[in-house]
């Protein structure tokens, strides 16, 4: 199932092999900036490009006795190079390449990101345009309160997701850079035209002031970013779930051929993506707490948040792919209802129409508000409790009728007055 809806490019840009292979990026990048400084000759660069490699198995077997990933990682690219190699990590510390490295990978998972999140905003906006003018009932509390439409439903999703996608956007910036500023920071065996050139060969901002690493903060807006984007697809999910339930059935998950619901009940037709999502949302909101819990280190630098970010930048990252993939899926192929959301609409004895007799017996008599809300509020819950019908029962009201003509309760009791400033809303969501 991860397979299905993750991108191929984002699960092997995590792999063991490839973080070592963005690590061997880094310090090839570095030898090149020493290269045109004049300070790595020409014969050993070209013999640094030609034959810097390693093979995994052994970075793995040199691990085991050093305890150090970084220096099995530069013991078995040693040994392919020769004595060239003594150039390579030139006055860097391990967090160089490891922090720098980050930032690649990062950039490069935010890319894949970038794109999903605009596949979703065009899903939605295709979706918000198909159903504008389908009035159906707005709840608040879980109660019935006035009508919207499908289309300004939808188009309301798509405005949080363009604030998710700025936000998101933002913090990848932040996380888009890059630090060769030795031990901690002070550039004491490194040339800062080092930092810049190989930053520019990686495609990287240079941090302005690191210490040993890259402060956590920048990670930890990151995964905030994540966890923000994370809830929006939670909140879209939570209504499908809703309005999904059998007593509302305005909407419905895709239903495959062959499909099954439930082991002992044949009828079942679960909101099983949403629910998913749902769950999964929650991990990346979780992954979030973890990276700002990083942000305080010791002095220039301890290793408690490297663990974390072995987990994290993997596990958010993949997770939030899977995720927006999932959630593209799920609104393609859900299907709205017309009729049970027109059952619905008209399922509340047209009590919504309240405000607007309210409205308009305020604008046609001096008496007080609370006195005409009294007024209106009595002829509303007889509707409730007896099941009638409030336009019927507004017409028929003495206290009503004494204010509103016959004509003007025709007018209040349109459908289409709800739909009145939807096509304004969508040129300011939409621009179009």
């Amino acid at each position: 199932m991860i397979e299905r809806y993750t991108r191929p490019e984002m699960s092997e840009l995590w792999t063991l092999e490839n973080k070592f292979r963005v690590w061997l990026e880094v310090e090839i990048a570095i030898c090149e900036a020493w290269n045109r400084l004049g300070v790595i000759p020409d014969e050993d660069m070209k013999n640094i490009r030609d034959k810097a490699d390693f093979d995994l198995g052994r970075i793995l077997e040199i691990e085991e006795q050093t305890k150090h990933d970084v220096i099995a990682f530069l013991t078995a690219v040693e040994e392919k190079v020769g004595p060239s190699s003594r150039f390579i990590h030139l006055g860097c510390t391990s967090s160089d390449i490891g922090d720098t490295a980050n930032g690649v990978l990062l950039s490069r998972a935010s890319e894949i990101l970038a794109r999903d999140i605009e596949t979703v905003l065009g899903t939605l906006k295709d979706m918000a345009y198909e159903h504008k003018g389908l009035l159906c009932m707005g709840r608040t509390h879980g109660i019935h309160a006035e009508p919207t439409s499908y289309g300004l439903k939808l188009a309301g999703y798509f405005a949080e997701f363009k604030r998710h996608q700025e936000r998101f956007l933002r913090a990848a910036d932040g996380v888009r850079v890059g630090k060769i500023s030795g031990a901690v920071g002070t550039y004491a065996h490194l040339n800062p035209e080092v930092e810049r050139i190989s930053c520019e060969i990686l495609g990287l901002e240079v941090d302005p002031i690191s210490t040993q690493i890259i402060q956590r903060d920048r990670h930890a807006a990151f995964f905030t970013a994540l966890a923000g984007l994370a809830g929006g697809v939670e909140r879209l999910c939570v209504e499908l779930r809703h309005l999904q339930r059998t007593e509302v059935r305005e909407v419905e998950e895709g239903f495959s051929k062959g499909q099954k619901g439930s082991s002992a009940m044949p009828h079942k037709k679960n909101p099983i993506s949403a629910e998913n999502l749902t769950g999964l949302s929650r991990l990346v909101r979780t992954n979030s707490l973890a990276a700002m819990e990083n942000q305080a280190l010791w002095h220039e630098r301890d290793i408690s948040h490297s663990s974390v970010e072995r987990v994290i930048m993997p596990d958010s990252t993949g997770l939030m792919n899977y995720i927006l993939n999932r959630l593209s899926g799920l609104l393609r192929r859900m299907r709205i209802i017309p009729a049970n959301v027109e059952r619905n609409l008209k399922g509340s004895f047209g009590l919504f129409f309240s405000q607007r007799v309210l409205m308009e017996m305020l604008s046609q008599t001096d008496l007080e508000r609370q006195k005409v809300y009294e007024m209106v509020q009595r002829v509303a819950l007889r509707c409730w409790d007896e099941g009638l019908q409030f336009p019927d029962e507004a017409r028929k009201d003495p206290e009503i009728s004494a204010v509103l003509s016959p004509e003007q309760l025709d007018e209040i009791f349109d459908y289409g007055y709800y739909l009145g400033q939807e096509d304004m809303i969508f040129n300011r969501v939409f621009g179009d």
